[in-house]
């Protein structure tokens, strides 16, 4: 049994911070100081290449294989690459965002973490709970993928799965697959960071390999005229089928996004951008890192520059490839190949996408576990998933509920299902970081800062609007089922997290006691 007795601070005149205590802040000090408590202490051991390999692990995903030719032939026409470029733009303002705060308060928990100690603990369970939806549901979404393909490749070699033991032609049943994947990669998080990080090292590695040698064999399958138009003619897009899915700025202001010409180009990095997210997910491996100072700034933003590089290789290729108005929108990369008479490197794509989507599941739920475990250790969450295993050095309890949890959401639920409810949370994870960086500049202007984001709050201020466009170019519906999930967390908050908080009731000094 261990007493221990500690000061905390908040803003406002006090920890209470506010109206109820509802934005008194954490400080960075005890922040950082909680990361040395017996039995929740997460061990050291990723470097700048674990860091960038994490990210790309998770960056590279069917997106790479699928969107390039999809927003090609639908928005952009050649001209995507300059829609990756746009979009790489965005991810970098906050990847800026992001480096600073992660070395700055090198702390499990990414954006909830970040928000904790500049705006507030309302704020910070907010994004807390819109990261373990996001994250949660991500890696059941892509489990569901990894399925598909993988059942496809064993339908080669005369193995088919069962109806009933999948979602095929969208009819109900149990994906055995996607429930399989996840539960053995929970067994992967839950054994060690070292361990994970091999994993993820090997898969990636085979999973570029692959990217790069699609790049280079369809690199003489390229014709010239297929890049003209590079940028087609504008024209605009048809109304959606009703409000529910027509885009939120649609609905609000009557704009509709166009397809090609320059706006083309701009409706397009609104939808690539989603091939981008995970980026954001390297920085809840803060706490983790050999020397979080230094590598983090340079694990986020060297992954976003990797991946934008593939991402505009791979789309230069395929509209040379095939035109533009000609590629198939479910597999664009793989009919390419067809076209020209390469069937091997349709194969060869599948067999890449497969083994992609192996680790972006396990970089998912890692980066999952971590920002629940941070919230378990700060009593919004019961404090006994903060336990760190003895032998592992990991948060087994939260790893083991989250992944059970995340296998059957994988299994019952069809990646249409789960999809739309996935993006609206980096988005809003971005907004939440942006502004925190900014306020924690005013605030705690005397705070080292090994990294610091360029030309604020210029930068700053860019991303938040880059982050709410893109918010506003997602349909109505999917923000209705973000706002039920969000009051369905402020049930849980006001019920729960808000009296169990250890920094509850404006308290100076607590007395705990460790398991």
């Amino acid at each position: 049994m261990q007493t221990d007795t500690r000061t905390s601070g908040g803003r406002g005149g006090g920890p209470g911070g506010g109206p109820g205590g509802l934005l008194r802040t954490k400080s960075i000090e005890q922040s950082i100081a909680d990361t040395q408590e017996p039995g929740q202490r997460l061990r050291r051991e990723l470097s700048v290449v674990d860091l960038v390999v994490y990210g790309v692990g998770v960056i590279v995903g069917t997106g790479i294989f699928v969107v390039t030719g999809t927003v090609a032939k639908q928005y952009a026409g050649p001209a995507v690459a300059l829609a990756f470029v746009a979009s790489a733009i965005a991810c970098g303002l906050a990847g800026l965002c992001y480096a600073e705060f992660a070395s700055t308060v090198p702390v499990a928990g990414s954006a909830y973490t970040f928000s904790y100690a500049s705006i507030g603990e309302l704020p910070a369970w907010i994004i807390g709970w819109d990261l373990v939806l996001e994250l949660a549901l991500g890696a059941g979404v892509v489990a569901g993928g990894w399925s598909g393909y993988v059942a496809e490749l064993l339908s080669h070699v005369g193995v088919h799965v069962p109806a009933a033991l999948s979602h095929q032609n969208g009819k109900f049943g149990f994906d055995i697959l996607a429930a399989a994947l996840v539960l053995v990669l929970t067994g992967v998080v839950m054994a060690g960071m070292k361990l994970s990080a091999r994993v993820t090292g090997l898969v990636v590695a085979v999973k570029v390999t692959v990217v790069l040698m699609v790049i280079f064999a369809g690199l003489f399958y390229v014709t010239g005229s297929n890049y003209h138009p590079f940028l087609p003619p504008s024209k605009p897009n048809p109304a959606g089928s009703s409000d529910l899915h027509a885009p939120l700025v649609q609905v609000l202001f009557g704009f509709t996004p166009s397809s090609f010409g320059v706006m083309g180009i701009f409706s397009a990095a609104a939808v690539v951008f989603f091939a981008f997210i995970g980026f954001d997910i390297v920085a809840t491996a803060a706490e983790e890192t050999r020397n979080p100072q230094r590598d983090m700034p340079r694990g986020i933003l060297g992954s976003l520059l990797v991946c934008t590089v593939l991402y505009v290789a791979v789309s230069l290729v395929v509209t040379g490839m095939q035109k533009y108005s000609s590629l198939d929108t479910s597999a664009p990369l793989a009919s390419a190949f067809k076209a020209v008479g390469a069937p091997f490197w349709a194969g060869t794509i599948s067999f890449g996408a497969a083994v992609g989507l192996t680790s972006v599941v396990l970089i998912l739920l890692l980066g999952q576990t971590r920002v629940f475990f941070a919230m378990s250790r700060d009593g919004l969450l019961p404090r006994a998933f903060s336990v760190v295993h003895p032998k592992f050095g990991t948060p087994y309890r939260t790893t083991l509920l989250l992944g059970l949890a995340v296998a059957l959401i994988a299994g019952f639920f069809t990646v249409g299902q789960l999809e739309e409810m996935v993006n609206i949370g980096t988005l809003f994870a971005f907004v939440v970081v942006a502004i925190g960086v900014t306020v924690l500049r005013r605030t705690r202007p005397d705070l080292p800062r090994s990294f610091r984001t360029p030309w604020v709050p210029l930068v700053p201020v860019l991303s938040v609007c880059a982050s709410l466009w893109l918010m506003l170019n997602l349909t109505v519906e999917t923000w209705l089922r973000f706002a039920v999930w969000m009051v369905l967390g402020l049930i849980i908050y006001f019920g729960y997290g808000r009296s169990h908080s250890r920094l509850a009731g404006g308290q100076t000094q607590r007395t705990r006691t460790n398991a």
